[in-house]
């Protein structure tokens, strides 16, 4: 396929230069509407561009095949059967990838470390998850994607189930043994779903992780504002083989899709794939020397350890790791990777990824330079002759492995939508939750509804919440009181 195209961009081009005048919405139609002080924030080019995609960008009947012809064009780029482009982000698209193979009270197998947006898909459907837990390390006091015999063990247990879903690679960088996996499911005609969010450049360089679909995926959800150059909640899932029917997924996103896409995002999509296609290895080429030279000049200062391949990958852990994510463990500063983050953006106005107890990382992308990644790393020089002035670290309770693992005893939906009460914290050991308690980010939930707490993750919970850990999703931020179910 000729990727010198860009159909979005082109149709947009066209409208524009066409003069179509619209009596449709949007109602400010093309800027004309906005208020001025709007307009000096997000600029003229934003209003002018924000067009029907029906109407607008392609006829009524959409004949033109605007978004068609961009959707074929992504799945050729990445070796894909079928993409289809999402603008509510990788959260809407995990919830049709699980809806393409599961329904109301039908089993799927699990990562318990998967976001809270597949959380909310088991809430919205009913589906029936079967957890797999991840690999845990017990001296860094990290998760790890399950492995796939973990997989195997729960599909030999649950052989009704219908198909499998993995998040990989984790917001740690860390990443399942895909190849392994997909055989696992295949073996047995299953699905392998995989929540890719963190991994939309995988395709671009073969020095990166395999990405789903050259492991043999069915389906795979990407979120291209995350590493790649789509607007915030572009996301793109992609499809291939004949276990999931393209029809049907196409039906569940567009249950669950708006009925009016925005085209900024589509156009951003788009062009992010002509640019990687064109551009994509020579980017990363750079991207991938700048980020050894990074981590490497992270690593020299004292006090800072950058956590590489050693760490985190071998066996009863990962099995790669993307370099791109910098996890960067500061507990010789005495410090949380809460305070620090929130440091360095008051003082250096850095912006860091995910911040945990021990922890700040900083995600690199093609977009960074010399200039960007020199301001990092005199910030971390920064960081560590001010970190006494940060205060001690405050003592965050993680409970082991075991008492991490909370009996599922009602399905999610029928906790998050049944009848509840709010306890306080102290009351809540024993009682079944109906709402999740998710630390922010990764945005991994620590307690699911359903789930019988105990006071192990209650007073992780809370001691996170004293340390500096944001719990955004719970109906009391503080987790000084929780939502139950109230039981007969």
């Amino acid at each position: 396929m000729d990727h010198s195209h860009a159909p979005v961009l082109e149709a947009l081009a066209a409208y524009h230069d066409s003069g179509q005048l619209p009596f449709t919405p949007p109602g400010h139609k093309q800027g004309r509407g906005a208020d001025p002080r709007v307009k000096t924030v997000l600029g003229d080019a934003v209003f002018r561009s924000d067009v029907l995609a029906t109407s607008g960008l392609d006829d009524r009947m959409s004949s033109g095949g605007v978004l068609r012809k961009a959707q074929e064009l992504m799945a050729d780029a990445v070796g894909a059967e079928h993409a289809f482009f999402s603008t509510c982000g990788s959260s809407l698209s995990v919830k049709s990838a699980m809806l393409s193979v599961a329904g109301p009270d039908e089993k799927l197998v699990v990562g318990r470390d998967v976001h809270k947006s597949v959380v909310s898909g088991l809430i919205l459907s009913g589906v029936r998850p079967i957890w797999v837990d991840p690999q845990w390390d017990p001296d860094l006091h990290l998760a790890h994607p399950p492995s796939a015999q973990s997989f195997s063990a729960a599909l030999d247990e649950h052989p009704d189930a219908r198909g499998v879903l993995v998040t990989s690679p984790t917001p740690y960088g860390t990443c399942a043994d895909l190849r392994a996996l997909a055989e696992v499911c295949h073996r047995r005609g299953k699905p392998l779903i995989v929540d890719e969010a963190w991994g939309a450049h995988l395709p671009f360089h073969p020095d990166l992780p395999t990405w789903a679909m050259d492991a043999g995926a069915d389906v795979c959800v990407t979120s291209v504002h995350k590493m790649g150059s789509g607007l915030e909640q572009s996301s793109v899932f992609h499809l291939q083989g004949g276990l999931v029917r393209p029809e049907v997924l196409r039906s569940r996103e567009d249950l669950l899709g708006t009925t009016s896409p925005n085209v900024l995002v589509y156009a951003a999509l788009d062009g992010w794939r002509r640019q990687m296609v064109e551009h994509g290895r020579a980017l990363y080429d750079q991207t991938l020397t700048r980020a050894a030279r990074v981590r490497s000049r992270i690593e020299a200062i004292d006090g800072l350890h950058v956590h590489g391949r050693e760490d985190f990958c071998g066996p009863g852990r990962a099995d790669d790791l993307d370099p791109l994510q910098v996890i960067i463990d500061i507990t010789a500063l005495g410090t949380t990777g809460y305070r620090a983050a929130d440091w360095l953006r008051r003082q250096h106005h850095i912006n860091l990824h995910v911040a945990d107890h021990r922890r700040i990382s900083a995600q690199l992308t093609h977009a960074d330079n010399d200039r960007t990644t020199g301001a990092l790393l005199e910030a971390l020089d920064d960081l560590v002759r001010h970190a006494g002035n940060l205060g001690p670290a405050e003592k965050v309770e993680i409970p082991d492995p075991a008492q991490l693992r909370l009996e599922q005893v009602l399905l999610p939906r029928d906790a998050f939508f049944g009848r509840v009460e709010q306890v306080p914290w102290q009351q809540a050991a024993d009682r079944v939750a109906a709402e999740m308690l998710t630390p922010y980010p990764p945005g991994i939930p620590a307690v699911l509804p359903g789930q019988r707490m105990n006071n192990d993750v209650l007073l992780y919970l809370r001691s996170g919440v004293d340390a500096g850990m944001v719990v955004p999703d719970a109906a009391d931020p503080r987790v000084t009181s929780v939502r139950v179910a109230v039981e007969e």
